[in-house]
């Protein structure tokens, strides 16, 4: 494992920003929750299982050397989190309350 916190604090964050990040893009996409349409799911997945992948690598399999800090891992995660609670919210203000129908009597009359 190549998570060390006191002497590579940077790239031990970078990677666990990554997976927390990844796993939280992929459980937004998987559940349809908020209303996202199937494009914003799929690519939530997709991003998700990329950020998620490459944390396990630079994690677990990384022999060291140079690695790509990627911007999208602080960035994208946020823009997601912040699509799907839109969604939610005008999901939520868009479907009126419905007060149940009052009952129906039946008189023989």
């Amino acid at each position: 494992m190549n998570l060390d916190f006191s002497a590579e604090p940077l790239f031990s964050w970078y990677v666990l920003l990554l997976l927390v990040s990844g796993i939280l893009m992929v459980a937004i996409g998987a559940v349809n929750f908020g209303g996202l349409s199937g494009g914003w799911r799929a690519f939530n997945v997709i991003a998700g299982v990329a950020f998620v992948g490459y944390g396990v690598y630079l994690g677990f399999i990384f022999e060291g050397g140079s690695y790509l800090i990627l911007f999208k891992a602080f960035i994208l995660p946020v823009v997601m989190i912040f699509n799907f609670a839109r969604s939610f919210m005008g999901r939520s203000r868009t479907q009126p309350a419905q007060a149940p129908a009052p009952a129906e009597q039946n008189q023989v009359g």
